[in-house]
């Protein structure tokens, strides 16, 4: 029998930690998504699972700015003693016009924020002090940065939506093009979007604290069966949906 970290379970980590967002100033919105921070006190080592979400960040800690790309999957980071970090998520298709480059060159990876951002990153980073920075490289508007960030906004939004072919339909492109605008401005793919969002809605049915019928939401979802769904969801957040569904 395997003994979970009780810090994991029933909403236990909210005594350890403190989570914040803000909302970006209007002329980074069409960039940024939110800010957020959380600061931390554990005695003993904790693992953090990270669930992967389509965006990238640029984080600040200890006095280094990092940008981290779209992961494909769930991570864990240790955190111990006190800590603290600061973040900026940016919109799906919101990073492409500071990067310069394809986001897909940054899937799965992590890089100083300095090969993007000349500027010193603040000592003491706050959403003030950060929009500063951001500003220090702010790009001009890119209508495929919105055009992805729209088809994104669509599938997060739209709960029956299974297929790659319908997506690009919907949004007026091939399904290469789709993956060509996902490739260059996401950074990871229609396919990967869907099945990710889809899921989502697994952790909310699991948050309600109800009875979930897994064959039926298997069904509506896309999947197979219910033994398909369990396999993906596992794949993606590193646990089984009943393990997972403890946290709550």
């Amino acid at each position: 029998m395997v003994i979970r970290d009780g810090r994991e379970l029933a909403g236990a980590w909210t005594r350890f930690q403190r989570h914040t967002v803000a909302a970006p100033s209007p002329d980074l919105a069409r960039y940024v998504e939110r800010y957020w921070m959380v600061s931390w006190h554990y005695e003993k080592l904790y693992r953090q699972l990270i669930v992967p979400y389509p965006n990238v960040h640029l984080t600040f800690t200890g006095g280094a700015a990092t940008v981290r790309g779209v992961s494909s999957r769930h991570q864990h980071r240790v955190l111990a003693g006190d800590g603290s970090v600061f973040g900026v998520v940016f919109r799906p298709g919101g990073f492409r016009p500071f990067l310069g480059a394809p986001v897909s060159t940054l899937t799965d990876r992590s890089v100083p924020a300095r090969a993007v951002f000349p500027a010193e990153p603040p000592a003491r980073p706050d959403a003030v002090t950060v929009e500063s920075y951001l500003r220090t490289r702010l790009p001009e508007p890119d209508p495929r940065a919105a055009q992805a960030a729209a088809v994104v906004a669509d599938i997060a939004a739209t709960p029956g939506l299974h297929r790659v072919d319908v997506v690009a339909r919907t949004a007026g492109l091939t399904v290469r093009g789709l993956q060509r605008l996902f490739a260059e401005y996401v950074g990871i793919g229609p396919k990967w979007v869907i099945r990710r969002y889809r899921l989502h809605e697994v952790t909310e049915r699991l948050a309600s604290g109800g009875p979930v019928d897994w064959a039926g939401l298997a069904a509506d979802l896309g999947y197979a069966d219910q033994a398909h769904l369990v396999r993906d969801f596992t794949k993606m957040f590193g646990e089984p949906p009943t393990w997972y569904a403890a946290r709550y």
